[in-house]
């Protein structure tokens, strides 16, 4: 495991963009594409703002770049609640991506178990070499300790067959859709972002607390030959002094 720490939020996200960047580059030099499965929440908008910047857009082969989403709300992609909606809005309607490069969940006309279904096939079709899996991860940590669609006490936390799958959240009465740790854990690397003093605790309980996934969902993204990496800034960090 390694953990970055950064002074704030925009040190945090201008730290794992220059990770990002030479990451990336490192493994096009080996392979033909880069494959990055984004995060929604909060913390990465300031990350996605800097990635379409001047100051980063041309250090990037975009072109080459797969996209993926962790997980989903289960609404329109016009909702504001919508991860994708975030992710176009903020950075890949602003670079120079290959539209037919990004697989998203979709939301409209399917049921969320289709949806799951279809996701998981695309999944298979890309990653279909049981020695392969997505380049990059990016995961957020909620502050209950969640991280994707993984949230304390529900059953998906320990799902293995199934790379993909949705469930009925009743403390938010709606559908999510998310990959399951498998998939993570099978990643070359698997970066989490976590800024901000409501994390702290469940940041403490994970990083250092007794191995309690149902409890701490994002204790179980353990990748299996890949990095982990832990983005974090002081004050999520504060729980050390």
């Amino acid at each position: 495991m390694n953990i970055h720490v950064s002074k704030n939020i925009n040190e945090l996200s201008k730290n794992f963009a220059d990770w990002l960047v030479k990451y990336s580059n490192e493994t096009l030099q080996k392979q033909d594409r880069f494959t990055i499965a984004l995060s929604g929440g909060s913390t990465p908008k300031l990350l996605h703002q800097l990635l379409a910047s001047d100051t980063y857009k041309n250090k990037i082969d975009w072109i080459k770049w797969h996209f993926f989403m962790g997980d989903e709300r289960f609404v329109p992609e016009t909702d504001e609640r919508s991860n994708a909606k975030m992710c176009y809005e903020t950075l890949l309607n602003h670079v120079p991506v290959n539209k037919a490069q990004i697989h998203f969940y979709q939301t409209e006309n399917i049921s969320p178990e289709e949806s799951a279904e279809n996701y998981e096939t695309i999944l298979h079709q890309y990653f279909n070499d049981k020695n392969t899996g997505l380049d990059l991860v990016i995961l957020g940590m909620g502050d209950d300790g969640h991280t994707l669609s993984l949230f304390p006490h529900q059953s998906i936390i320990h799902e293995t067959k199934k790379w993909v799958d949705s469930f009925w959240l009743e403390s938010q009465e709606m559908y999510r859709i998310t990959m399951t740790h498998p998939v993570a854990n099978h990643a070359a690397a698997v970066a989490f972002l976590v800024s901000g003093e409501k994390k702290q605790h469940a940041l403490k309980e994970v990083l250092n607390g007794k191995y309690n996934p149902d409890e701490y969902p994002s204790q179980i993204i353990k990748p299996t030959l890949g990095e982990l990496h832990w983005f974090v800034d002081e004050t999520a960090m504060n729980y050390r002094q």
